[in-house]
């Protein structure tokens, strides 16, 4: 199949849904074969049938919880046991607890559970999956952080906010460690989207409102958009880029952070 991930194979994790439901959709289109990775396993099937009507046998479904260590070593098993190989690993699986707000209301428990799956998931992600790149002889890691990990969130969310920020200081340093051993790491910053977990966060008219009034193009993104992005961090396209923050906001940051 030709494409600009052909014969790739591409492990996305928060498969069922938004951003991950269309980056494996899109993947797929392109040529790659796709481990599809979430923790409801209902809607990580769902996306595989998806790519199965049309191409059988390009795809599988692996359930895994990002925040346990043993999971993300197995998905990264099935990849090779499945497909021979791993070349584009998108941690991509994320939480937005509605219970998340500011220092002082924020529980440790919900401060913990956003840390563990934002967070220590991508660290998990690349602790097994760097060794597979490297055996299949390099290829792309993309990291979901997002525009509050460069200039904070209008509405509180401080651990959703501080998680991504990790990201960011985790894929830069792992972008230079493996610089010259062909793996590429990239942090994609997503603008507000308009997907279920942040439509659920913003719960109320004024919450939305709220966002959309620092959004210079005057609308939420599209998970579909998201996945055009990560297409370019995964393909050849861009054999120059790593360690980046690759934002896709509809202009939020510019307007608002000042450059130095």
């Amino acid at each position: 199949m030709s494409g600009r991930l052909a014969e790739k194979v591409a492990l996305v994790t928060g498969a069922g849904g938004g951003i991950g439901r269309e980056t494996c959709r899109l993947f797929a289109s392109e040529g790659a074969r796709i481990v599809a990775v979430d923790v409801n396993e209902e809607s990580g099937h769902e996306t595989v049938a998806e790519i199965e009507t049309d191409d059988p046998g390009t795809a599988i479904f692996v359930r895994a919880d990002v925040a346990d260590s043993d999971d993300c070593q197995a998905m990264v098993a099935a990849a090779e046991e499945s497909f021979g190989r791993l070349d584009v690993l998108f941690n991509n699986a994320g939480i937005m607890d509605s219970a998340d707000g500011d220092s002082t209301e924020t529980s440790l428990e919900t401060w913990n559970r956003t840390i563990a799956i934002n967070l220590t998931g991508v660290f998990l992600g690349c602790k097994f999956g760097v060794p597979a790149l490297q055996r299949a002889g390099g290829g792309s890691i993309i990291n979901t952080a997002s525009f509050v990990a460069l200039m904070g969130a209008a509405t509180p969310q401080v651990a959703y906010t501080a998680s991504k920020g990790g990201v960011l200081a985790l894929t830069r340093e792992l972008a230079i460690i493996h610089a010259r051993q062909n793996i590429r790491v990239n942090a994609l910053c997503p603008g507000p989207l308009k997907t279920e977990m942040l439509m659920s966060f913003l719960d109320t008219d004024q919450k939305k409102q709220r966002r959309l009034v620092h959004i210079p193009m005057g609308r939420f993104g599209e998970a579909s958009e998201m996945a055009k992005a990560a297409l370019y961090l995964a393909s050849d396209d861009s054999s120059y880029v790593t360690g980046t923050e690759f934002v896709v906001d509809g202009g939020i940051t510019s307007a608002y952070v000042t450059p130095e």
